[in-house]
Order: structure tokens, then sequence, then C-alpha cells
């Protein structure tokens, strides 16, 4: 049995595709993983054995170099289609599914890869911000803003169809024609289908059911990470009092210099030392001082249970990681659901959400003051504790089902793999 995991994003787009991967391999599935040709992702993938199929050029280089104006996100969407045509029909043929993920334009693609090959193939989000429902608003694209003064959900997620259709259907059409496809009218709707998997954890991501949409979820997909800490950081970290992490990840942070010097001082008003991951962005202290730590690459699992706090973008991994950590968090959200993540780290009081993408050291002292109450540290303590642990068991079994036929697009079934009782995809 083989399967294809396509994706084409960030770290935050690949790592879950990591955890399920070895989950698959664990129960004897043959899996590749398509992907950007990022150093960062093929190395995590070689780590843990699993082959990648590189698709398109770097993400990275993609969010340095491409435009941003609306008139760029076509001619970004049509490079990613291409891509998912060009590689994925070779990489999908004679495979039994294709799971697809990752930005809406590449799942497209790869959804049409698998429709015209015949895979059984699913569509996966991360978060909940892009499936349709009357319980929260799309987001906006860029440079495509909704008309002031809507605010009926169904309005506005009409609206998003437009924009998807607007931006990407073209693209899409005409690879699908020059495939044999038909073209498609709903783009949005195509990606989504009638059953789409939503790999978040429903205590930081509770979905309500609506009529018009049947989603599993199945838990956020996350592989338990046995790396050791570096040595250099684990002196580091015994040296003194539990320091805060700071870190952007794959963001390109806006002023990354300023926003480095804002998050150093911020700490150090609090009285704390600090670890800086330089991530995309390339945030490094510039003072020297041995109260700072500079990470790359790290195991995030092992580093946050071990810090006083986690200030973040808010992407869904980081966020995840911190909460199941039981770490307090101050979220400093950047772009798309970066906003959305916030907002539930508030919510559950688990941690403060910044407003605003550009911290000061002023603001983001206010923030951690909160966040490093007792009341906030117990409060995420006890959040971690609700946390599932078996996302990629229960993806597994969905996926099995879907091969075998049991199911149509992949149905929760009432048993995860692990024994546990699941109703639409949360324990009772």
């Amino acid at each position: 049995m083989r399967v294809v995991l396509s994706t084409y994003g960030s770290r935050g787009d690949v790592e879950p595709l990591v955890a399920l991967a070895v989950r698959l391999r664990e129960v004897g599935v043959e899996v590749r993983v398509c992907a950007p040709p990022d150093e960062d992702f093929a190395r995590r993938l070689a780590g843990v054995g699993v082959p990648l199929v590189p698709v398109g050029r770097s993400a990275r280089a993609l969010a340095t170099t491409a435009p941003r104006s609306p008139g760029g996100l076509p001619q970004r969407a049509a490079e990613v289609i291409a891509g998912q045509f060009d590689v994925l029909t070779e990489a999908a043929e004679g495979c039994d599914a294709l799971v697809a993920t990752g930005m809406m334009p590449a799942a497209a693609g790869a959804l049409s890869v698998a429709e015209r090959l015949g895979v059984p193939s699913v569509s996966v989000t991360f978060q909940q911000v892009t499936l349709p429902s009357p319980y929260h608003a799309p987001l906006a694209y860029p440079g495509r803003p909704f008309p002031p003064g809507v605010t009926d959900r169904r309005t506005l997620w009409d609206l998003d169809a437009e924009s998807v259709n607007a931006l990407f259907g073209e693209a899409l059409n005409v690879n699908r024609v020059s495939a044999g496809l038909p073209p498609v009218d709903d783009v949005r709707g195509y990606v989504v289908g009638d059953r789409p998997w939503l790999a978040t954890d429903p205590v930081l991501d509770p979905w309500r059911e609506t009529p018009e949409l049947d989603v599993a979820q199945t838990g956020a997909w996350v592989l338990p990470d046995e790396r050791p800490l570096p040595a250099e950081l684990t002196a580091f970290l015994d040296a003194g009092a539990p320091p805060v992490y700071a870190g952007f990840g794959s963001m390109l942070v806006h002023a990354a210099e300023s926003v480095t010097k804002a998050v150093v001082e911020a700490v150090r008003a609090q009285g704390h030392r600090v670890v800086v991951a330089r991530g995309w962005a390339g945030l490094d202290p510039v003072d020297g001082r041995d109260d700072c730590f500079v990470v790359g690459e790290v195991n995030q699992q092992a580093l946050f249970g071990r810090v006083a706090a986690v200030v973040h973008h808010g992407g869904a991994g980081t966020t995840t990681t911190a909460a199941r950590a039981g770490a307090p968090q101050v979220v400093v959200p950047q772009a798309a659901d970066q906003p959305y993540w916030a907002g539930r780290v508030a919510e559950l009081g688990i941690g403060v959400a910044h407003e605003g993408p550009v911290p000061t050291a002023e603001s983001l002292s206010a923030a951690l003051g909160s966040a490093l109450t007792p009341e906030t540290r117990a409060r995420a303590t006890t959040v971690a504790d609700a946390i599932r642990v078996d996302g990629t068991a229960v993806a597994a079994r969905l996926l099995l089902d879907m091969i075998s036929g049991n199911t149509a697009g992949g149905n929760m079934s009432d048993k995860d793999m692990d024994g546990g009782d699941v109703i639409g995809g949360q324990r009772p």
C-alpha cells in the first residue's frame, strides 16, 4: 500500500506530514512526501527516513521574492499549481491515496492530479478558519478587503469564494484542461470537498458542527521528538531560572532587528533570560550578553518544557507545541490564521494575544507580565493535560478506511487506533 502526502508551504505545513508519514509507516504503509525543496524540510524528512519528492522552488525563496501586490497572487498561484501537475503526476501514479494540504492553490493542483489518476484523495487543513462556517468569518486576502460594514458571515463566505476563484481559478483551470479535466467553477468548494479533515486539537481549536459541511477533526498531527537538546543549550538552561523563548518560525518578520531588540529588552525587563530562535527572519541579539542564547533548528517539545513562557508568531504548530508543554504563551500574530490562534490562546487563559505584528519593548513587556503570572501557568498546565495525543493514529485509521472503501472520504470511526472513544473527532 502506497500513500502520497502533498503540501506546499512553510515548516508548519510540512511538520504535520512528517508525523503522519511516520505513523503510516508504522502500520505498513509506504509513504512519500511531496513538498518544497527547502534544505530544512529535506533534512527533517531524512531524519525520520521518509523520502522527499521536491515540488517547485524553495518555499522560503518564493516567500522572499514573490510579489506581494494583489496582482502578484495569481502569478504565484500559477507557479505553484503548475509545479503540482508537473511533479505529482508521476509521484502519485499507482498510489492508493493522496492527502492534500498546504496553500489553497497547491491543494487544488494536488487534488486535480489525484482526480486525473483516479486516486482517492482527501483535503486537510491545520486550522479551521479556511473552512466555511456560520460561526466564524473568513480571512481576507491581501488587497481584497471585504466591503466596509458587511458583517453577515454567509455573505462574507460568498465573497471569499469569489476571491478564491478570481485569484486561483484561471491558473487551476488552464492546467486542468491541459490535463484533460473539466474546469472547476468553485475552487474553494473543490478543495474543501464534502468531507475535509481538520488536523487540530479540539481543545485548542473546537469545531462546531454545521449542516453545510461534514468535518472530521482528527486531533493535531505531532511526532514525538526524541532529539536531545544541544549540550550548550542544556548548559544555558541549567545555569539559572527558566528563560523565555522567543521565535517567529518561518515568518519573515518586518524590521527583524528592531523586533529582536524589543524582545530581548522586554524579557530582561521581566527579570528573565532569553532563548532566541533565528528562524527565517534571522533574529539575533546584537549585544552579546550572556543572558541570551541563540538557537537554530531545535527540539521545541523538549525546550518548551523548560522555559518560563513562549513568545511566538501564532502558527498552529508552535501554538500546539507550547500548549502541550504547558508553557504560557505570548502570541505576536503576523498574518493569515495567526490572529485566530492568538485569540484562542487568550480565550483559553493560557497566554496573551499581543495587539499588532510589531512589538515594542513596552508592549511586549506588558504582555509578558500577564503571561508569567502563576494563574496563567496553572491554567496552561490544566489545558496541557486535556490535549489529545492520538491525532496521527486517528488520521491513519481514516486513511486506511478510505483506501479500503469502508468510508466515503474518510468518515470518523467510532474507535481510534489506540482504542479510545471518539465522537465527532472529540473525546466525550
